[in-house]
């Protein structure tokens, strides 16, 4: 390393256990988990009930709600994993730790989302061009079961979600499910009164056309963190022009690269060229309070290099 560079690396104050973010403290890891497992146990209990009532009642509604329960039992759990996971220390193998598991199970979780929408999307069609009987009873009574047991699953999910993609990604199933609920019952009370069976494939796919959104939404924002892309509002070239601005002592600021762990857990390196006469460690600090105060990002490593060694 050159005399004329000063590659200073300030880690003082951060801790590089993955499950400990400025955001989330154990106790409110533990509790996501906790609502995890709860929720898990909620959808795999009834996901049973509400096969057997879409195969006897003939719903491909309540045939729809029942495989969206299985693939929402399995993401469930795989969220729940990731928790599990994010606890483990960093090693010298993995010096972040396994948090980056739980933006891959919310990716898995919103991917299988799609494919649940095409299977329904399917399923509808064939039913439209081929009516079968519908039981409205049954079909009422298994759908309103469904209901009181997504609401609860949505609603323990939702006192813990905040930021954590994997929690809301796990949150969407769930909401999924509950939608499929609403729209069995309403299409279970048409066929009752009207004996209209078609309403049941068409608010099948209403349904789908609402879990895709949200789906996407999941899938982009964890597909960019995988991608190592910058956290949400930060803006490099704003940053670089900030610093240089309005930091005493630096003349340049450049290679900056910013991107996140999990949602909550932004970071950033970049390099600091020195005005002359200006001390490293008094710039590096003014760096790293500066890009703190303007972005609220508490990982920020700078190196600094000294006038002329370029």
């Amino acid at each position: 390393m050159g005399a004329g560079h000063d590659h200073s690396h300030d880690y003082s104050g951060h801790s590089h256990r993955p499950t400990l973010s400025a955001d989330d403290p154990p106790e409110a890891l533990c509790s996501k988990e906790r609502a995890i497992a709860i929720a898990a146990l909620l959808t795999g209990g009834f996901m049973g009930a509400e096969v057997a009532g879409g195969l006897v009642s003939g719903s491909v509604a309540l045939l729809a709600d029942a495989a969206h329960m299985l693939t929402d039992f399995a993401s469930l759990v795989l969220a729940w994993l990731a928790f599990r996971l994010a606890r483990r220390p960093a090693d010298w193998k993995r010096t972040y730790g396994f948090d980056r598991f739980s933006v891959l199970a919310a990716f898995v979780n919103g991917v299988t989302l799609f494919a649940i929408a095409v299977w329904i999307t399917w399923e509808a069609i064939g039913r439209l061009r081929d009516p079968h009987e519908v039981l409205g009873g049954l079909m009422l009574w298994v759908a309103v079961g469904g209901l009181v047991v997504n609401i609860l699953a949505f609603w323990v999910l939702s006192r813990v979600e905040g930021d954590n993609l994997n929690v809301r990604a796990a949150a969407l199933h769930v909401m999924g499910d509950l939608l499929g609920s609403v729209a069995a019952i309403a299409a279970s009370l048409v066929i009752i009164w009207t004996g209209w069976t078609p309403i049941d494939p068409i608010l099948s796919v209403l349904v789908v056309l609402l879990i895709l959104r949200s789906a996407w939404a999941v899938v982009r924002e964890s597909g960019h963190i995988l991608l190592e892309g910058a956290p949400a509002g930060f803006d490099a070239r704003a940053v670089t022009a900030d610093l240089e601005a309005n930091v005493p002592g630096v003349a340049r600021a450049h290679h900056l690269h910013a991107w996140s762990i999990t949602h909550e857990r932004p970071m950033a390196t970049l390099e600091v060229d020195l005005a002359p006469g200006a001390e490293p460690d008094t710039v590096r600090r003014a760096v790293k309070d500066r890009v703190r105060e303007t972005t609220g990002m508490e990982h920020v490593t700078v190196e600094v290099a000294r006038p002329g060694a370029h």
